[in-house]
């Protein structure tokens, strides 16, 4: 079958069409045949081999695949050949068929579109689970969200929006403010310009944070750190900045505030059956229009190597889709 092939861990330059075998599904997985692949940050950095998880090379890097149902497992009862799909996976998206867990699947409602549906599970999830589970985001709270321009900071953006909070969106880049603000920031945070520390206390009137999704690590979140109020919540999502933060523990001995960890992938593989509720539930609200996906451009399966360059330069706003 048709599918991108990282054959080493170079990025953008080692990726290539070729041919990979046919997946088989195991037991308790679905075979989908992939009519869209999302392309995520953790995807450029697993071919670049500075993600957890280095897969054996040669592998098809991607993620999340959205499809239609064609062979399921001797396991699987809550899916069906035929069925619309969306599926998460650590790699092989990117190809004309994918395998991944049933408890990993969630059906797309026939008014969803499944390029739409593609960029949903690694950003929502995330979203979902470090906001509603982990940080147990509260109505009227002040949440900021940085690293917001990309897809699972505006998947973020988009929750908080329909949570009723009031959301902070942070960018270095200027050119994409407006692109916040119309995904539902209340208001923008520059985090390259300006004292950080004093533009979240200007915009909290002095009172701080109660939740911040942080994906930039270093010393913003240091900074950010400092302007928790009592009772907030900090959770690391990620280190874009390619820095892992050296928090001084007292902060949070003295602020009252909690560091909170989220690793999605690991908490759907946990408590799967926790995790398809989650995703069927997320479905659900785009179907009803509450959650408003933002997909910056559609490329075909040979341009994944444009992709991956374009989230280098951070020309991204939301998700690159693969078209397959």
């Amino acid at each position: 079958m048709r599918a991108v092939l990282c054959s080493k861990f170079e990025g953008a330059d080692a990726l290539e069409l070729g041919e990979a075998p046919e997946p088989v599904p195991a037991a308790d997985e679905v075979l989908i045949e992939v009519h869209a692949a999302a392309v995520s940050f953790m995807d450029k950095l697993m071919a670049e081999g500075g993600y957890q998880l280095r897969p054996e090379l040669p592998y098809v890097p991607g993620t999340d695949a959205a499809g239609i149902v064609l062979q399921v497992g001797s396991e699987v009862i809550d899916f069906k050949p035929g069925d619309r799909v969306v599926g998460q996976m650590w790699h092989g998206s990117y190809a004309e068929r994918a395998v991944t867990k049933h408890w990993k699947c969630a059906k797309v409602p026939e008014s969803v579109d499944l390029t739409v549906a593609s960029t949903v599970l690694h950003n929502y999830m995330t979203a979902y689970h470090a906001l509603v589970q982990r940080c147990a985001l509260r109505p009227g709270e002040t949440l900021l969200v940085t690293g917001a321009t990309g897809g699972v900071g505006l998947a973020a953006v988009d929750m908080g929006r329909m949570l009723g909070v009031r959301v902070l969106a942070g960018t270095g880049d200027t050119a994409k403010m407006s692109a916040l603000q119309e995904a539902g920031a209340d208001a923008v945070v520059n985090m390259r310009e300006g004292d950080l520390r004093k533009q979240i206390q200007d915009l909290t009137d002095g009172n701080g944070l109660d939740v911040c999704f942080e994906m930039i690590g270093g010393d913003t979140f240091v900074k950010i750190a400092r302007s928790m109020r009592w009772g907030g919540r900090i959770t690391p999502i990620g280190f874009v900045s390619g820095e892992i933060p050296n928090l001084p523990m007292n902060l949070p001995l003295l602020k009252g505030f909690s560091v909170v960890g989220v690793f999605e992938g690991a908490w759907a593989e946990k408590f799967p059956s926790e995790a398809k509720d989650a995703a069927d539930k997320i479905m659900n609200w785009i179907a009803e229009g509450e959650l408003r996906p933002l997909i910056d451009r559609v490329l075909k399966l040979e341009d994944a190597s444009e992709a991956f360059r374009s989230l280098n330069e951070r020309e991204v706003i939301g998700r690159i889709v693969l078209q397959v």
